[in-house]
């Protein structure tokens, strides 16, 4: 895996799209668009795709290094990492929605909504719900981490339960429109690129918050996934609020 390509993201994306419409092609009821063009992206040679290893399936696997591109529910991903992480060098790929456009699609018309586009702006923090189903994992030799911030146009069903059928509804697929950025974590000490430089000792959860710019109910998941990897230590209380500080090998 190497750095950051955006020409050859636009090739994968390209391929892709031609398989999408050859009737002769996988499209996107074998595979998801966006798990497709990263599979094609971080490995373009389709021989070393959905290889069998030790009973699964690997989305990659080359020169003894396997890929899982993840589009989230890390849960499934756990009785993988069990069986590779002790004899593989194993990297988990989560493609993040960074700028998003939402499209709704009439079941019964076809009838396709203007775009809209999300007020969310996708970032790494944004990975730690997933992290957290895999906690258990984390700071093992083996496991390293891609999180590709992609654009991305998401096509939504009308079919939820409110009024509007939005609610509650389902997503049919996301279409991958530009490669913005990717971070790499290596090791747990990577991990330290999360933790505002801004912030000094003592912060609370509210502090973090606010200097990663991020909703203090996403920081409530970091902080905590940051302690069990020791990267952040508990060091009292201000008010109601617990206080934090960097451990001290990465200060």
């Amino acid at each position: 895996m190497n750095g950051l390509d955006r020409e050859a993201f636009e090739q994968a994306k390209l391929k892709v799209l031609l398989k999408q419409n050859d009737p002769h092609g996988f499209g996107t009821l074998r595979e998801k668009t966006v798990h497709a063009v990263m599979k094609l992206y971080y490995e373009p040679n389709e021989d070393y795709h959905e290889v069998p290893i030790e009973g699964y399936i690997a989305d990659i696997y080359k020169d003894g290094r396997i890929i899982e591109i993840q589009n989230g529910n890390f849960n499934k991903l756990r009785p993988k990492l069990a069986v590779y992480l002790p004899v593989y060098p194993v990297t988990v790929v989560l493609p993040i929605p960074h700028h998003k456009w939402v499209v709704w699609m009439d079941e019964t018309s076809g009838e396709l909504s203007k775009k809209h586009k999300s007020p969310v702006t996708g970032n790494i923090y944004h990975a730690f719900p997933e992290l957290y189903r895999i906690k258990q994992y984390l700071g093992h030799p083996n496991l390293s981490f891609a999180f590709p911030l992609v654009d991305m146009d998401e096509y939504r069903l009308l079919n939820g339960w409110s009024k509007d059928r939005k609610r509650g509804s389902s997503r049919y697929d996301r279409m991958p429109v530009a490669l913005y950025n990717e971070v790499r974590i290596e090791r747990t000490e990577d991990f330290m690129q999360v933790v505002p430089c801004e912030l000094e000792q003592d912060f609370t959860v509210k502090e973090f918050a606010r200097a990663a710019g991020i909703h203090r109910d996403l920081a409530a998941s970091v902080v905590p996934l940051l302690m069990h990897m020791r990267i952040l230590v508990r060091t009292g209380r201000r008010g109601r609020e617990y206080l934090y500080e960097a451990a001290e090998t990465y200060r």
